[in-house]
């Protein structure tokens, strides 16, 4: 099945003999586009690592130097060590100057263990909150809400709701645990570090998602089920199930897999959806949607059907302005529509019956997005690099 990822797109081979290992594995990341490309994720399968280092090359002693010789950060991922051993990838990140075409960086064996980095990303189970799900990197937060919250005994905090919440932060350190230690009124207070003033009640808030049919919203209810799957220093992936909901006919359940990048704005999320009966789908199409809550704020709505994003710049009044927004993965179709909770960016599903979308916002106190035009422009050069990724290509030495 497709899977479109904001990453690198591996095109190289080797050009050493396997073997012979080699000092350092080089890699060079190129890229066509003349615009900035800050935080770009550059993911190598650590058997080409080990196949240019040797065989008893492991995760934990390499180590990644840029063009200066200077450590980066990395992490390496596994989502199967035991049943898939050799299947980890290594990632780093590389923020792309303007007009920047190409980088280079290489990877070699250390004699000790690397330590870890410092996690600017992080996601957990949040069972002293009613069930919810929090994650953040080092530009905003979110949370989804959970099975506690939508029975009585959640008293007046009650609500059944798949919308994601977005938290505005002022800074770059994790800040979840820190917020979840004060009470509820207080993280909607702004202490320094900023605060939660976002509403999604039973709307889909930023980017929750729907059934589109007959002009009409079938969301799921809270999630029931979690996965972590990776959670730093560069990248937190988790999945969230939401259970079985009747859409306009259709009996079906989502799975949605989050994958949280550090320096982004907007997090990338496949919604893949399960029907009580395949028979159900057959040869039919599906309409699903993901949106951004109407608020009563001073907000203006942006719709580019050519670049497939949706944005919502709101006025906070002296907490500042708010940007949020939906981006389709590039080949999905887009169509745009509203009811009375929402704004909604629309796509047709076929067969493979899975969502690829990215959401999340950007806050003016924090300073890069001052006003709705820097916003805009950010969705517009997000997605052109959705479209042109970067590629890699590598040599031994």
């Amino acid at each position: 099945m497709f899977k479109f990822y904001p990453i690198a797109v591996i095109t190289g081979l080797f050009a050493a003999s396997s073997a012979f290992a080699a000092e350092r594995l080089v890699v060079t990341a190129s890229q066509s586009l003349d615009i900035a490309r800050p935080a770009e994720v550059l993911v190598i399968p650590f058997s080409e690592v080990r196949q240019a280092l040797g065989k008893e090359a492991r995760p934990d002693h390499v180590v990644v130097r840029d063009a200066k010789g200077e450590i980066l950060p990395s992490q390496v991922l596994n989502f199967n060590p035991d049943s898939e051993p050799g299947k980890e990838q290594l990632l780093f990140q590389h923020d792309f100057s303007a007009g920047e075409k190409s980088a280079t960086f290489t990877i070699e064996k250390t004699e000790q263990p690397v330590p870890p980095f410092p996690s600017k990303v992080f996601a957990r189970y949040v069972p002293e909150r009613f069930d919810d799900f929090a994650w953040e990197n080092d530009k905003m937060a979110h949370r989804a809400y959970g099975p506690a919250l939508m029975v009585p005994s959640a008293g007046g905090d009650r609500m059944v709701s798949s919308g994601l919440d977005f938290w505005c932060k002022r800074v770059d350190y994790p800040i979840v645990d820190r917020w979840y230690l004060r009470s509820k009124g207080e993280y909607h207070r702004d202490s320094g570090e900023g605060l939660d003033m976002y509403d999604v009640n039973s709307a889909r808030g930023c980017g929750g998602t729907g059934v589109w049919s007959n002009d009409r919203l079938y969301p799921s209810s809270n999630y029931t089920s979690w996965k972590v799957l990776a959670n730093g220093p560069i990248r937190a992936i988790f999945e969230l199930s939401y259970p079985l909901w009747d859409a306009s006919g259709f009996q079906l359940s989502e799975v949605k897999r989050f994958t949280v990048d550090a320096g982004k704005s907007l997090d990338l999320i496949e919604s893949t959806y399960t029907f009580a009966s395949h028979a159900a789908f057959g040869d039919k199409t599906l309409s699903v949607a993901a949106g951004l809550a109407r608020h009563k704020t001073n907000g203006a709505v942006t719709k580019n059907e050519g670049e497939r994003w949706l944005s919502y710049w709101e006025d906070y009044g002296k907490h500042g302005q708010l940007g949020t927004a939906v981006v389709l993965a590039p080949d999905q179709d887009v169509r745009f529509a509203e009811d009375t909770l929402n704004h909604l960016a629309i796509t047709t599903l076929h067969e493979n019956k899975k969502l690829v979308y990215y959401a999340g916002g950007g806050w003016s106190e924090r300073g890069e997005f001052k006003t709705k035009e820097a916003w805009n422009a950010y969705l517009s050069a997000f997605a052109a690099g959705l479209k042109s990724p970067v590629t890699l290509a590598y040599s031994s030495k």
